[in-house]
């Protein structure tokens, strides 16, 4: 064969050689995409998301199926963690591949005392239950290998009347918890009932830190105040309307919001308001809306989302469950005004309530990822969705 014919074919096999490995990883890769979108699909009629309405921009996606999902938490890597409440379980899901999707979910611990509270600090994982504290040391290092929590304080009552709890590191480097009302409507001996209280992270230094809270199970600070901001479930049985979940501020230790006295800042307690003034408490910032239980609650600080909602306020509403007309489940957002001060409630996610009757989710907590992504927990479906925003598909 002459050199340069020999060179020709050699060419030529070299170029088939290449335009088959492309055309093979191109073929895998609209495979996977494919797989990827059926598979999206499946999963929003599995839940029914074609029901669930956001603004335009805005989409919502299955990231992690998590039996009860309840309380969120993520670490600096990126690990999120999720408590849950009748499951009695602790997870960390991650997404290794970076396909905005968990695709690893490790079950931490089991069958503990309504382990609904999460928090990560310095590389150590803390869990709330019923009365107690716990701690996974160096948790990254060891999530798949069942881990055995440490006890950090065991003092908290055992009381299962609102007795699950949100737990969240302060700017002050504190771990605080709530102690809810073991009742409906009560006074109680025990100052730490109906209350918020705060420790150091190995424990020590329990304190009361803020009273007159029925049920808060949801707090964050302002990115910028550095307040803290949370929710709290009103009363039952004063009818469909009254009181009104309220978001509240405690800028200061030693605040005292109302409760058992006093509800929504100007309903005195038929009840125990005899022995108060409205006036000798803190009132809400916001109506929340009547037994919609509002619960998580953050701040938007990432990049994601549209300018009009920086620094705003997001609120899972896990919705009324003794309502004669069912209101809430959805998200609400409230955002903020030029003078720093919140604006109204509006609806951000809706649609888990269908003609006021029939759920298709009950949203719980929320966190935002560093790309600026919400994930969202529904402890009804045993979800985490993930909630991003592209302004590409405004004209679409």
């Amino acid at each position: 064969m002459q050199p340069k014919i020999f060179l020709s074919c050699y060419c030529f096999l070299v170029y088939l050689v290449i335009a088959t490995s492309c055309n093979s990883q191109k073929n895998k890769s609209s495979s996977v995409t494919s797989v990827d979108q059926e598979e999206n699909r499946d999963l929003a009629k599995k839940y029914g998301l074609q029901k669930i309405k956001l603004p335009i921009g805005f989409s919502l996606e299955v990231y992690a199926e998590v039996d009860g999902a309840r309380s969120l938490t993520i670490s600096p890597a990126g690990v999120v963690y999720v408590g849950s409440r009748n499951a009695g379980n602790v997870y960390a899901i991650k997404d290794v591949n970076n396909d905005r999707k968990a695709d690893s979910i490790y079950t931490l611990v089991r069958d503990l005392e309504s382990p609904n509270g999460v928090a990560f600090k310095d590389g150590d994982l803390y869990i709330a239950t019923i009365s107690k504290i716990l701690k996974i040391a160096d948790v990254e290092n060891q999530l798949a290998g069942s881990p055995t929590p440490t006890v950090i304080y065991d003092k908290l009552p055992t009381d299962g009347h609102h007795g699950w709890k949100f737990i969240a590191f302060g700017p002050d480097g504190k771990l605080y918890v709530p102690v809810g009302a073991p009742c409906n409507i009560c006074e109680s001996e025990n100052p730490v009932y109906a209350s918020l209280t705060r420790m150091n992270a190995d424990g020590s230094g329990f304190e009361i830190f803020a009273r007159g809270i029925r049920n808060t199970v949801g707090f964050t600070w302002h990115p910028q105040t550095g307040n803290l901001w949370f929710t709290d479930n009103g009363r039952d049985q004063l009818g469909d309307d009254v009181p009104n979940d309220e978001l509240n501020i405690a800028s200061k230790a030693g605040m005292h919001f109302g409760y058992p006295y006093c509800h929504q800042g100007n309903i005195a307690d038929p009840e125990l308001g005899k022995k108060k003034n409205c006036d000798q408490f803190t009132s809400p910032v916001k109506f929340l809306g009547p037994h919609v239980a509002a619960l998580g609650l953050r701040f938007n600080v990432g990049h994601m989302f549209p300018p009009e909602y920086s620094n705003a306020l997001f609120i899972a509403r896990h919705g009324s469950w003794n309502r004669s007309s069912p209101i809430g489940y959805d998200v609400a957002v409230i955002k903020m005004k030029a003078d720093g001060t919140p604006g109204e409630p509006e609806p951000f996610i809706s649609g888990f309530l269908e003609n006021g009757k029939k759920v298709h989710g009950r949203p719980v907590d929320l966190v935002f990822q560093k790309d600026g992504s919400m994930l969202l927990s529904d402890d009804y479906n045993g979800v985490v969705y993930r909630i991003s925003y592209d302004k590409n598909t405004i004209n679409q």
